[in-house]
């Protein structure tokens, strides 16, 4: 499947392009974007470069990957968000994950909440996905409370990269009531 583009109200979402890199690294090389991913923000623009390049290749074997969000009302890249197919995690051998990145200047404005239902509707219906996770660490209660409000289900708890981490899921069935 070709991915398409995705809009909502107030953002537009496409696919992640080479010219991206700049707003990448804006996103990327900040320690407060990386608290509850690892805390390894990016020193080098190659980098985002690198990131940039893989999620491309995702795009060619899955059909999928994050895709770029930008503002409307500016054109601003504020970061990603998307689906992807994922694989080993909670031994989970693979399953679609949805997930979202924003520089922090964009935090606290309803912009991952509004990503996250454009790409519940885009993996059920067009992806036709039985199922669809996130996870996220347990001390991100800002993405906990996201990910609730659109209807995913803390399942479980589990070990990743040595500290507990939230599991979460939903599925078509729970997404169409």
């Amino acid at each position: 499947m070709t991915p398409k583009n995705i809009e909502t109200d107030r953002l537009f979402f496409r696919e992640l392009q080479p010219d991206d890199d700049a707003g990448m690294f804006a996103l990327d090389s900040n320690p407060n974007v990386h608290r509850f991913v690892g805390n390894r923000p990016q020193t080098e623009i190659q980098q985002s470069r690198d990131v940039i390049a893989y999620v491309r290749s995702q795009y060619e074997t899955t059909g999928i990957g994050r895709y770029a969000a930008i503002e409307k009302a500016t054109g601003e890249f504020i970061g990603w968000a998307g689906l992807k197919v994922e694989r080993n995690v909670n031994g989970r051998g693979k399953f679609w994950d949805i997930g979202y990145r924003l520089r922090e200047e964009f935090w606290g404005k309803g912009y991952a909440t509004e990503a996250t239902i454009a790409f519940l509707a885009y993996g059920f219906h067009d992806f036709k996905a039985e199922k669809i996770n996130a996870y996220t660490d347990s001390d991100n209660k800002a993405s906990q409370r996201i990910l609730e409000k659109c209807g995913l289900k803390h399942t479980e708890t589990f070990e990743h990269e040595g500290k507990p981490w939230f599991w979460y899921e939903i599925t078509k069935e729970e997404y169409e009531k």
